[in-house]
């Protein structure tokens, strides 16, 4: 029997849905939107910008010694900043010296005592060394006379450990935003991610904030399926055997984030050997010179690159402002660029640590420094 009230039942549950759906749908691409305009910018050539006044950096770093202790010097990132602070520190008079360790806490005491007895002007703690972990050795430098500072380490959001005498932070967080809204963007808002991690690092904590909580806003459709958490030290033996488990049993990860770019030596044989290669995408951050050869390779996706070389000016600016006693910026003055299949090649075949960002920072530290 026909019943006009079931059916005008059924028509208003439909109106109901329909008009459900086409809202999620703009919802989500309103998040796909935000995502691609929050973008935009790491997309243009950096500029340069002063982080302070000018001052006589000869006059300065003449005849003055930094030690300058990597978390690892396994690490081609930090290893590739040291090289090129070298360079820039023998045409400034400065002497930069490598403590040379493979990321066990006893070389790094014993890298204190070696500046502490070669009277050494300033430590530099390079990305990863955390203050807290060699305190005893940083009163023990200070206490002598020598500078302890920190470079590219904290994030703005951290309070600078008291017996530091300067940092020069960048924004992890914001560095965590861009991977997380560069993945939005490239799958269509419905990720599915492997995040590789070094949760001893502290940087780290503020980079996967950042990340969770912009997926969070803009792509609720996104998940990270898996999180690896690898220590420096094990990230040879450890992040490709775990990367490899973690895809065979999760066949729906179509985005690997190893959140900083030296892990990838690892995960491009894990994908190799998975037959993922190609298939999921790899985002990283760094601007190490052989994963962007990895991007030209298609092996990786995306980097978000930081000039090296631009990195050891504005390390040695910042330090050589301290040991002076000028102000020093409140943070490390290098500009992120984001590096895909479209850019890589800019970067040089192969890649090299300081091409593709243009070369606005030589001139402008030049002239800041009274060099030219």
């Amino acid at each position: 029997m026909f019943n006009y009230k079931n059916i005008m039942g059924l028509t208003s549950a439909l109106a109901l849905s329909m008009a459900v759906m086409p809202m999620s749908a703009y919802a989500d691409q309103a998040g796909i939107d935000r995502a691609s305009e929050r973008l935009a910018s790491y997309s243009e050539k950096p500029v340069f910008t002063a982080p302070g006044e000018p001052f006589d950096i000869r006059a300065c770093a003449e005849g003055r010694k930094m030690l300058s202790m990597p978390n690892s010097s396994a690490n081609p990132f930090l290893k590739g900043i040291i090289n090129r602070m070298k360079a820039v520190g023998d045409e400034i008079g400065l002497e930069v010296v490598e403590w040379e360790n493979q990321g066990q806490p006893s070389q790094w005491v014993q890298g204190f005592d070696f500046a502490i007895r070669d009277k050494f002007d300033v430590i530099n703690l390079i990305s990863g060394i955390s203050p807290d972990t060699v305190e005893p050795q940083v009163k023990a430098a200070t206490d002598a006379g020598v500078k302890v500072m920190t470079s590219h380490f904290y994030d703005p959001s951290f309070e600078p450990h008291p017996l530091l005498s300067s940092t020069l932070p960048i924004g992890f967080n914001e560095i965590g935003k861009i991977l997380a809204n560069w993945v939005t963007v490239n799958t269509d808002g419905k990720a599915k991610i492997a995040l590789i991690v070094s949760r001893e690092v502290p940087p780290t904590i503020p980079l996967v904030d950042g990340i969770e909580t912009e997926l969070a806003e803009n792509c609720p459709d996104c998940e990270i399926v898996s999180e690896i958490n690898v220590g420096v030290s094990e990230w040879g033996t450890k992040i490709q055997s775990s990367l490899q488990t973690v895809l065979q049993a999760n066949p729906e990860i179509d985005v690997v984030i190893p959140i900083y770019d030296s892990m990838s030596q690892f995960v491009v044989p894990a994908l190799r050997l998975t037959g993922k290669l190609g298939e999921v995408k790899v985002a990283t951050f760094n601007g190490t010179p052989f994963v962007l050869d990895f991007i030209q390779q298609g092996s990786v996706s995306m980097n978000i690159g930081e000039s090296l070389d631009w990195i050891a000016y504005a390390t040695i600016d910042g330090h050589m402002r301290d040991l002076c006693g000028l102000a020093v910026p409140d943070k490390l003055n290098v500009p992120f660029y984001i590096f895909d299949e479209n850019n890589a090649a800019d970067a040089g075949t192969p890649a090299q640590f300081d091409t593709g960002y243009g070369d606005a920072y030589i001139t402008g530290f030049r002239e800041l420094w009274g060099l030219n």
